[in-house]
């Protein structure tokens, strides 16, 4: 009776080990910084963006020099002019001042929004991708491992290999 006991028990825990064992959640990782770097768009999306970058920069620089080569006139032409052209002057340079000013911090958020419009679809297709495989691998949780992410240790399955393979590049 005892002996049936003690299998009795020794089964129950056997059955709750298990079952522990199988409620355990499956996990993987990938960072998916380095999937974005490699994905074909964001290398054009890049592009793009350096080139809307240059011609801010560009019209920029036209506005800065503009402004530069007028203070430089001005300050020479400053003792022979009469005290209304200076102060003429000095409303004019202040007005470019403010303008620069403006186009910098306007072409500073058309470069962010423009930035966001074009990542967003990228980021929703590496998403989709890691989901499907992760689905496919049976993975319940995939973690971000890029740096900073949060992840201390990623010794897990690493998807970055399948996912690329999902989204047909290398």
């Amino acid at each position: 009776m005892k002996q049936m006991k003690s299998l009795l028990i020794a089964a129950l825990l056997f059955v709750g080990a298990s079952q522990t064992v199988s409620a355990q959640a499956k996990v993987a990782h990938i960072n998916v910084s380095e999937l974005m770097t490699n994905m074909p768009e964001m290398k054009a999306a890049n592009t793009q963006l350096q080139k809307l970058g240059d011609t801010y920069d560009k019209e920029y620089n036209t506005m800065v020099d503009e402004f530069k080569t007028k203070v430089t006139k001005y300050d020479q032409e400053q003792s022979t002019v009469s005290a209304a052209v200076n102060e003429t002057r000095g409303a004019e340079v202040q007005d470019m001042r403010t303008r620069i000013e403006q186009y910098q911090q306007t072409a500073s958020k058309e470069l962010q929004t423009k930035q966001e419009q074009i990542v967003k679809p990228i980021l929703e297709k590496a998403r989709g991708a890691i989901q499907k495989v992760a689905k496919a691998k049976g993975f319940q949780y995939v973690l971000d491992s890029s740096t900073g992410s949060g992840v201390l240790l990623a010794d897990g399955p690493d998807l970055l290999a399948d996912v690329k393979k999902e989204l047909g590049f290398k």
